[in-house]
């Protein structure tokens, strides 16, 4: 089972300063407090890893400045989180196997969630990462030099609204009045949006609590919460260790899609490193989805999770490593514009802008 999470201090001190903003400084600092507590897999309470070639994301402007030129040296620096098809080609070794032959390294730098690892790449320190699909949205209208390179399938099944066991409330239109708690400015709270909206409710009928998951699954099972939004791997542990009852997943109403994305001029001025973190990755996405037993086993150690809550978040994940569309992009912008409509986010971003497009 997951560690409870603390609250990271520099978001407590965000929280405070933006009690204290004037009328004229909110949108900024919704963006700030949103992108702080985006989506991603917010893990960072579980031991972190130990390998040689793991690196703590920089922190000071120096090293931040130093670290970004080795964009032009022979090493590859990847930003992954604890949970994820990187995770795993990290694990397995295969990427650093091939780029051998062609004197190239990779430096693995692990962040808690999507939110820091795109700061990150908006400071020239990692050249590649992923993330789902609110942080990326965030970060455009920051400003961050982002491209979405690929993503994985839908995985509509991987976030649900959750309910206590005991709970009277049978279906979505019985949120009315209620109190719902999720992450703000994250897929889950576009899940929520649009299972509202296909009830026939509005996101003013529900009482919002804007939590990170730790905190939100306290709140939840403390019955402070009628219901909790939330994505895997929080989902399947919380529903396993609690019996929650899932009131309504993503099927049906949303993508949950996750985005590959590089730093605009790595991509620009490497190609074929690009193509070549792809193609590791699709294979590791093969073995992945023959091998679910295994891949449960390979993430327990560094997740905190047990293998069996593993191998059942693995066997309901879709694999593969797919182009950018059209398609994927109409979908990205109806989030963002969903996000701006809610005020969440400070301008309108146009998604086509820093997409990789690829036709079919």
């Amino acid at each position: 089972m997951l560690t409870r999470l603390r609250e990271n201090p520099f978001l407590a001190k965000l929280r405070h300063f933006g009690s204290k903003l004037k009328p004229s400084s909110i949108k900024t600092f919704a963006w700030l407090f949103a992108v702080g507590f985006s989506l991603s897999l917010t893990v960072s309470a579980c031991t972190p890893t130990q390998q040689t070639n793991t690196t703590t994301a920089p922190t000071s402007a120096a090293t931040s400045v130093a670290s970004s030129n080795s964009q032009q040296s022979n090493v590859i620096r990847i930003g992954y989180q604890k949970y994820g098809t990187l995770s795993i080609l990290k694990s397995r070794g295969s990427l650093e196997k091939r780029l051998a032959s062609q004197s190239t390294s990779v430096q693995w730098l692990q962040f808690p969630a999507g939110p820091q690892l795109l700061e990150a790449l908006n400071a020239g320190t990692i050249d590649f990462g992923h993330t789902g699909e609110a942080p990326p949205i965030f970060a455009q209208a920051a400003g961050a030099p982002l491209v979405y390179v690929a993503n994985e399938p839908p995985n509509p099944k991987g976030e649900a609204i959750l309910v206590s066991k005991d709970s009277p409330v049978q279906d979505v239109t019985g949120l009315k009045g209620k109190k719902v708690v999720f992450n703000k400015g994250s897929n889950v709270q576009y899940l929520v949006v649009e299972a509202l909206k296909a009830a026939g409710l509005k996101y003013s009928d529900i009482q919002p609590i804007y939590l990170p998951p730790a905190d939100a699954r306290a709140v939840f099972e403390q019955g402070s919460a009628d219901a909790w939004a939330i994505w895997d791997p929080f989902f399947t542990v919380a529903k396993r260790a609690t019996e929650a009852r899932v009131l309504k997943d993503g099927e049906g109403l949303v993508a949950n899609r996750e985005f590959y994305l590089a730093a605009k001029p790595f991509n620009e001025q490497y190609p074929d490193r690009i193509k070549t973190i792809l193609e590791e990755l699709q294979k590791v996405d093969e073995w992945a989805a023959a091998q679910p037993t295994e891949v449960a086993k390979l993430l327990s150690p560094e997740l905190g999770i047990d293998v069996p809550t593993l191998e059942e978040i693995s066997r309901r994940r879709p694999y593969g490593v797919q182009p950018i569309t059209d398609e994927v992009v109409t979908y990205q912008q109806k989030v963002a514009d969903t996000f701006l409509d809610l005020k969440l986010l400070p301008k309108s971003v146009k998604i086509s802008e820093v997409a990789q497009l690829t036709k079919q």
